[in-house]
């Protein structure tokens, strides 16, 4: 088992591959690629948040000196209508999708695209967009969930009903969707309880926050081929995804990842690289595409908003009873929210006999929404968490000891269905139980907040092709674009079946043509399934290298050992090491290779326990974040420095959705505040020291014990944070963000 297995590489922190690169400036991020020819294209964005497009005259920009190419919506072929689950969990249509790229009748949102424009400079481009001429006529938005579900509300899409309604409803509507799940009888469950709380909760729409903007370049050979470069979260997909949207064989299609500024979940679909692939077959031109950070803020996908209400129940000794909740998401203009996860997530780390989750997908005239960081279920995990905080409280019990009471392990059955396995839940809450942070004093206007969180993790399909030179060293090909360290990942573990050292190992990212098919870097599945994949094409090598040696010494390939980098005789006097095997390849059957294909499936679900300390002014309603605790269960880290950077990472983006991250828009479905200045990130100055503690846990699953660890971190800090500024100024904070007006005004409210 991984537990006993003694490692080399597995769990040291060497230099991270693409480090030097990076922070000398070398890398090569979507936009720094330019090519001889090339032309550069700007997009038309509506103005509205939703209008009718009566007609659109192109004429006034082609006339402009300069411009190659205009194309709109009706440039776009009809494709399917047929709804499909992304990656993490949502679904979408390639319908949608088209109507996200270029609008078509209508327009949905402030920032939704209408045309593009391709010319010779930048210049040009940006005055033919201006010349372009749309007639609309301007709808009433409905621009949040109690006004997309009023009656009479405007409707977005005539065509769309209510999936999951029973009976069925033929009635135009706002509400995409309707999920329900749950086990036993939950009425009882709460006749049962001494103590009930029931609460709403609501969230704002919140953006990633990648620094890279999205980019791209696309060039159409005379055979028709056309190449993209961009920064994305998987190049397959962004293939597939402008195939289907373009009516083109995937075969056209070769894409090219880049180095990505960051992605989170909101770099898993595609916005410019249709645009950039039409325009390019219309010029037979190189054509590029820059977003400016408005366009992001307003044009690509955010989180959703959300509102819900949570009831749960617990007897006097701390045993829960029942739980139910209906969650309500924003999908923006499209259906397509992360509402069911948000269901399957939000009491998953508890152990309930009965349960009931509700969840509704509302569209309204926002961008199209994109994974975040385990989609739905920071909002979930911020509705039940407080709760649960606050049945603690009432029942006079301490909140971790009601949360270990409660907490689930393997072999009980997970709310939303599955048993689980090995799973390190209650590892994490012992550790916060007796970290010395959870022991420490706390000063006036000073509240402390503890919350756990769940993600599944997915597997997925991988591959990897493992070569070696002729001087034994070796390079790993994968297909999965790095966002998170998986490059150190891969080496180590690649080091670790070779048995040679990682600075002997070159990992790579190759293009759709060069690996075969892996599914995209989301879901925290890298390190786990394409892992796998990289540890099965290493011992296929080493397989290889036995053999060889086998034939060499003219012995049977059992009796052939591979120890420290060297097939070694079975009396131990022969040896021959990687280098030299690598060296006589040609005398003994050829190149070396390796390959790994997996479609992994039981990828390891994964607990996190997050300690929250705060200060409030109450004069002001600011709130200091002042001491931070993420615990999580990894299986097994990898590479620590990066497990712990994901633990930290997550954190710091929930600490500031939970107190100054929020779309803001005008009564009309603008958007008041797209760019960085506006938008309130925390920054360094904003943040402790966040303490990291690694639980390892092993999942079985995976040869080393891996679970994947980039989303599970994310989930707890919304309710961490809001139970120690609940605690912190007496009033049980609900909505989000909790910025200093909203918190002041929760305080005078309560007066």
């Amino acid at each position: 088992m991984s537990e006993e297995r003694k490692f080399n590489w597995v769990g040291t922190r060497p230099i991270r591959p693409d480090g030097l690169d990076k922070v000398t400036g070398r890398a090569n991020f979507g936009a720094d690629l330019t090519l001889p020819g090339m032309l550069w294209a700007k997009v038309l964005r509506s103005p509205h948040a939703h209008a009718k497009i009566r007609s659109i005259d192109v004429a006034p920009a082609l006339a402009i000196e300069g411009v190659k190419a205009v194309i709109t919506g009706a440039d776009l072929p009809d494709p399917s209508s047929e709804l499909v689950a992304n990656a993490e969990g949502a679904m979408g249509s390639m319908s949608d999708l088209a109507r996200v790229i270029l609008a078509r009748k209508k327009v949905l949102y402030d920032g939704h695209a209408v045309a593009a424009v391709a010319a010779t400079t930048t210049t040009q481009a940006e005055k033919a967009v201006a010349a372009i001429r749309v007639d609309y006529e301007v709808l009433e938005p409905v621009l949040d969930i109690d006004s997309a579900m009023a009656p009479g509300a405007p409707i977005l899409h005539e065509g769309l009903r209510t999936r999951g309604l029973d009976p069925p409803s033929d009635e135009p509507t706002n509400v995409a969707s309707r999920t329900q799940m749950g086990r036993g009888d939950v009425d009882k469950g709460f006749e049962e309880a001494d103590v009930v709380v029931e609460r709403e909760f609501t969230t704002k729409m919140v953006h990633q926050g990648y620094i890279e903007p999205h980019a791209v370049v696309a060039r159409t050979g005379e055979d028709g081929q056309s190449v993209v470069w961009c920064c994305t979260q998987g190049h397959f997909v962004v293939r597939a995804m402008c195939a289907g949207v373009l009516g083109m064989d995937i075969s056209e299609i070769k894409v090219i990842p880049s180095e990505i500024g960051g992605g989170f979940g909101g770099k898993t679909t595609v916005y410019l690289e249709p645009l950039a692939i039409l325009l390019s077959r219309k010029t037979g031109r190189p054509v590029k595409l820059v977003m400016t950070r408005d366009e992001v803020f307003r044009a690509t996908g955010p989180t959703s908003g959300s509102k819900m209400r949570v009831k749960m129940g617990a007897t006097k000794d701390g045993t829960l009873t029942a739980a139910d909740a209906t969650l309500m998401m924003e999908a923006g203009a499209f259906p397509g929210s992360p509402v069911t996860t948000a269901c399957m997530c939000m009491f998953a780390p508890f152990n309930i006999p009965a349960t009931r989750m509700e969840g509704l997908d509302v569209v309204v005239n926002k961008p199209k929404t994109a994974a975040y960081r385990a989609p739905g279920a920071p909002m979930g995990a911020f509705g039940a968490e407080s709760v649960m905080d606050e049945l603690a409280e009432k029942l006079g019990i301490d909140v971790l000891e009601f949360r270990l009471k409660n907490a689930i392990h393997e072999g009980m059955i997970a709310a939303y269905g599955p048993k689980f396995g090995p799973i390190g839940l209650v590892e994490t809450l012992e550790v916060a139980k007796n970290h010395p942070h959870y022991k420490a004093p706390l000063g006036p206007n000073q509240g402390r907040g503890v919350a756990s969180g769940f993600w599944f993790n997915v597997g997925m399909q991988s591959s990897a092709n493992i070569s070696l030179n002729e001087n034994g060293t070796v390079n790993v090909v994968t297909g999965n674009p790095d966002i998170g360290g998986s490059r150190a990942s891969m080496a180590l573990m690649a080091a670790e079946e070779l048995q040679i050292p990682v600075d002997q190992v070159k990992p790579q990212v190759a293009d759709t043509d060069t690996i075969g098919y892996s599914d995209l870097t989301g879901g925290s599945r890298v390190t786990y399934a394409t892992g796998m994949a990289v540890i099965e094409a290493a011992r296929s090598v080493v397989d290889d290298l036995r053999q060889r040696a086998a034939a060499l010494w003219e012995v049977e390939v059992d009796s052939v050992k591979w120890e420290d980098g060297n097939a070694v005789s079975e009396d131990g006097e022969k040896t021959l090491s990687i280098g030299e095997l690598a060296r006589s390849a040609g005398r003994t059957g050829g190149p070396i290779l390796g390959r790994g294909a997996v479609n992994a499936a039981s990828p390891g679900p994964a607990f996190a326990t997050h300690i929250c300390d705060v200060e409030v002014d109450k004069e002001t309603g600011k709130v200091d974040v002042i001491r931070y605790t993420t615990i999580q269960d990894a299986g097994k880290a990898v590479h620590p420095s990066y497990v712990e950077g994901q633990m930290q990472g997550g954190a710091s983006q929930g600490i500031g959705w939970a107190l100054n991250e929020e779309y803001i828009y005008d009564e009309k479905g603008n958007l008041e505040n797209p760019g960085f200045l506006d938008y309130r990130m925390p920054v360094a100055s904003d943040l402790p020291m966040i303490d990291t503690v690694i639980v390892e846990v092993p999942n079985p699953g995976h040869p080393y014990g891996v679970r994947g660890v980039g989303e599970a971190p994310i989930v707890p800090p919304l309710a961490a944070v809001a139970n120690a500024v609940s605690h912190a100024t007496g009033v049980r904070m609900v909505d989000l963000p909790m910025s200093p007006p909203h918190v002041l005004e929760a305080i005078d409210r309560a007066g």
